[in-house]
C-alpha cells in the first residue's frame, strides 16, 4: 500500500506581512501532479492544514478546492488538526463528506476508531490523533493527577486498543522530542510540549506534523513530512518535499521523498550595496525570490530597502552587519528576543529579579497563560 504523507499546509499563512496564499495555490498544484504519478492509495494530512483557528475566505477557497481535486481522484485521505486549526471549524461536515473518501478527525473526545484498507498482504488500520493537550486527555477521563504531553498522548494510544499483529498507521500532530526545530513553529518552553517517540512503538508508520524541517525522529517510519513551502529564514536550508510510505507486509516499510519546489524561494543575500545593485550579480538570481537582505556598508544607505526593492522586488527583511551594529551590545540582545521564546523571556526577566530560575510549577503556571492569550489571539 502507497501512502503520500503532507502536513503543515499553514494555508493562508503570511510571512513578514507577505500573503502566501498565491504559493499555497502553486505548490498543492504541484503536490496534485504529484499524486496523479505516484497514485497513493491514501493521503495522510498530519495537521496545521489552515494557519489561523479561524481562516480567512481565501484561505477557506483554497483549501475546498485542493481536498474537491482529491475527492474527484478518490484517493483516501485522513486529516487531523493541528494547534494552529480550529478542530471544530475544520471537522464541520466531515461525517457527511466521510463518504466520499476524505476522512477528518473530529475534536478529541476519547474515542478514536480505526479506518480499515485492504491490499494484497490484508488489512491497514488507520488512526487519527489530532493535537492534544494534557488538559484535554485529563478532563475526558477525569485524571486526579497532572499528566505530561508524552503521558496524554500514550494514554490516547492506550485507549485505541490497537491490535499489534495487524499493520496500523497513526496521523500525530505532536512534537517529539529530539526533533530540529525553526523559528517559524509555535511550541511550548524549554520541552515541557516534547512526547517520547516511544509512546509510538506499536505503529508501522506514524505520519507526524508541527516540526517545519522533514526528518525521522527515532527510527525512519516516525516522520515530519515537514511544511511544502518555506515559512521563515530559518528555513533557507530546508529540502521541502512530500513524503512517499510503501507498506507491505507486517515489518516491510519503505519511506522515501519526492522534492517540491516552490514559486519563489526565500533567500538570504550579504553584502555591500553596490555589489548587489551589480547587474552582472543579480542577473545570476530569481529576482521573484523573498528577500532577507543584510548590508555590510559602514555607513546606512539613504533609502536602501526602497532602492533594492526596484531589483529585489519582494524584500521581506533588510538589516546591517558592521561595526558599528556589533559593538552595539543592546542590538544583539534584540536579535537574541527574536529567537527566544516567551517563557525563556519571562524565565530571563524572574532570574535577573530574583538571582534563580522558575521552578516547574512556575513555568507550567505561565506556560498555561501564554497557551491561553496565543489560543485568544488566533
Amino acid at each position: 500500500m502507497k501512502l503520500l504523507h503532507l502536513a503543515d499546509l499553514h494555508i493562508g499563512k503570511r510571512v513578514n506581512e507577505f500573503s502566501m496564499i498565491e504559493d499555497q495555490r502553486y505548490i498543492l498544484t504541484k503536490i496534485l501532479n504529484i499524486i496523479d504519478e505516484e497514485k497513493p492509495d491514501a493521503i495522510l494530512i498530519a495537521g496545521d492544514v489552515y494557519d489561523k483557528s479561524v481562516p480567512s475566505s481565501e484561505a477557506v477557497e483554497v483549501l475546498d478546492k485542493f481536498i474537491n481535486d482529491i475527492a474527484s481522484r478518490k484517493i483516501e485521505t485522513f486529516i487531523i488538526s493541528g494547534n494552529h486549526d480550529g478542530a471544530e471549524r475544520l471537522a464541520f461536515a466531515s461525517k457527511l463528506i466521510d463518504t466520499t473518501g476524505i476522512h477528518i478527525s473530529p475534536a478529541y473526545n476519547g474515542n478514536i476508531d480505526a479506518k480499515t484498507l485492504n491490499d494484497e498482504y490484508g488489512s491497514v488500520n488507520f488512526y487519527m490523533l489530532p493535537f492534544i493537550k494534557p488538559i484535554n486527555v485529563k478532563q475526558i477521563f477525569k485524571l486526579e493527577e497532572n499528566i505530561s504531553y508524552s503521558e496524554a498522548v500514550k494514554i490516547a494510544i492506550e485507549k485505541m486498543n490497537i491490535d499489534k499483529s495487524q499493520r496500523n498507521v497513526l496521523l500525530s500532530h505532536q512534537f517529539v522530542t529530539g526533533a530540529e526545530e525553526c523559528d517559524s513553529e509555535d511550541l511550548s518552553v524549554g520541552g515541557t510540549e516534547g512526547v517520547s517517540a516511544s509512546v509510538y512503538e506499536d505503529f508501522d508508520y506514524v505520519a507526524l506534523g508541527h516540526i517545519h524541517g522533514p526528518q525521522r525522529v527515532s527510527r525512519d517510519t516516525i516522520r515530519y513530512s515537514g511544511t511544502p513551502l518555506k515559512y521563515s529564514f530559518s528555513e533557507v536550508n530546508h529540502k521541502k518535499s512530500v513524503t512517499i510510505v510503501n507498506i507491505e507486509e507486517k515489518g516491510n516499510v519503505t519511506v522515501s521523498t519526492i522534492p517540491l519546489n516552490a514559486k519563489r524561494d526565500l533567500v538570504e543575500l550579504k553584502g555591500k550595496y553596490d555589489e548587489l545593485m551589480d547587474k552582472s550579480f543579480y542577473d545570476k538570481k530569481n529576482l521573484d525570490d523573498y528577500y532577507h537582505i543584510t548590508l555590510t556598508d559602514e555607513n546606512d544607505v539613504v533609502d536602501a530597502i526602497f532602492k533594492l526593492g526596484k531589483i529585489y522586488k519582494n524584500i521581506m527583511k533588510l538589516d546591517y552587519d558592521n561595526a558599528r551594529t556589533q559593538s552595539i551590545g543592546k542590538l544583539t540582545a534584540v536579535n537574541d528576543v527574536e529567537h527566544k521564546q516567551p517563557i525563556e523571556l519571562i524565565d530571563d526577566f524572574y532570574k535577573k529579579q530574583n538571582g534563580l530560575d522558575m521552578d516547574e510549577n512556575q513555568l507550567s503556571y505561565i506556560n498555561s497563560i501564554i497557551e491561553k492569550i496565543w489560543e485568544e489571539q488566533k
